[in-house]
């Protein structure tokens, strides 16, 4: 048998290299999907039963139990953490694949911070300090940010690229954060309702959960709708409009999808940082780059990721709490740091 020459052997080779990951993805999917089933019901169960205190399985059931008041709050704060790392899982890939920058979460593209700045002025200005009030400006907050950054980015005779999002992103994020600052300076009792919204926690937030409901569910519908859109996109714009693919509206729908997922969850728990940004990543890692996978697995590993952190910040210091924001971030960093060196980092 005659041996292939030297070139074609390395061509053959990285062929196979090639298909690998390919097979590889498929072969992981079904496995993933079983883990994350597995993973959302324990977490589940978990955040209902264990807190400062154990509760038995049955007391939710039973109307007239002692701790059944317990474990219905506990049951509202495992729904809204399910809804809020669903939203914040989901939105990270969007963003990611839209602006094409691997570091793409809510907070580069300035919406936490137009939620905070709108929710400060509703509590400054406009004196609003019930939790059903103030969340609808937090969430007009994160649009109209989110707008004023594709806005300005689009200024310009090539549009609003990913690199102009981001650095118009990044820019309107430290104005409105020196504005939010300068506002908190000046009124203490503003300061003191807006720290606890702005640490980022689903505790004592489940009567809020049907406000901001309808937009998760929309975003989501939208977000989910685009997976052909950013697998397209992936490729280049160009390439993109030679399949066929109307870029700008896809960058619009994929835009308003991030638009509801992101601000309606920072209204509703506040900035809660590094789900949006290592979820995709480590989806990515497993299943490979196909954004029909990515978008759904996002989603659902999103929502794991908060309830976990969750269960486990009310766990590490009895009888007080950690919150979610700060349980996300101490979980987040060496995860994050793990994808890097292993170079597990998956391609957009």
């Amino acid at each position: 048998m005659t041996a292939l020459p030297t070139a074609s052997r390395g061509r053959a080779d990285r062929t196979d290299r090639g298909a690998t990951p390919g097979r590889s993805g498929r072969r992981r999917t079904p496995v993933t999907v079983a883990i994350l089933v597995a993973a959302l019901l324990a977490v589940c169960v978990a955040s209902v039963l264990l807190g400062s205190r154990w509760i038995p399985a049955g007391t939710l059931f039973d109307s007239s139990a002692e701790l059944h008041g317990i474990a219905a709050a506990r049951l509202d704060r495992t729904l809204l953490g399910l809804a809020v790392g669903g939203a914040l899982g989901l939105v990270g890939a969007l963003m990611q694949g839209l602006t094409r920058n691997p570091l793409a979460d809510p907070g580069i593209l300035g919406i936490n911070a137009g939620a905070a700045f709108a929710m400060v002025l509703a509590l400054s200005v406009f004196g609003i300090s019930d939790l059903h009030g103030y969340v609808w400006f937090a969430f007009l907050g994160a649009a109209v940010a989110m707008v004023l950054v594709h806005a300005v980015a689009a200024l310009g005779r090539d549009g609003a690229t990913p690199m102009k999002i981001a650095i118009a992103g990044a820019a309107l994020t430290a104005a409105v954060t020196s504005w939010t600052s300068g506002v908190l300076i000046t009124d203490r009792q503003t300061m003191e309702a807006f720290r606890y919204w702005q640490v980022g926690t689903v505790g004592g937030r489940g009567e809020v959960l049907m406000t901001g409901l309808p937009f998760l569910v929309v975003g989501a519908v939208l977000g989910l709708a685009c997976a052909r859109s950013l697998n397209a996109l992936a490729l280049g714009e160009d390439l993109a409009r030679g399949l066929g693919r109307r870029v700008n509206l896809d960058r619009l729908v994929i835009g308003l999808a991030a638009v509801l997922l992101a601000g309606g969850a920072t209204a509703l728990a506040g900035p809660i940082a590094f789900v949006g940004l290592i979820v995709p990543h480590a989806v990515r890692a497993v299943v490979g780059p196909d954004y029909r996978k990515v978008l759904p697995l996002s989603l659902g590993y999103g929502a794991v990721l908060v309830v976990a952190a969750d269960v486990v910040g009310r766990l590490v210091l009895p009888p007080s709490e950690v919150q979610v924001g700060i349980m996300t971030a101490v979980i987040g960093v060496p995860v994050f740091i793990s994808l890097i060196r292993r170079g597990r980092m998956g391609a957009l």
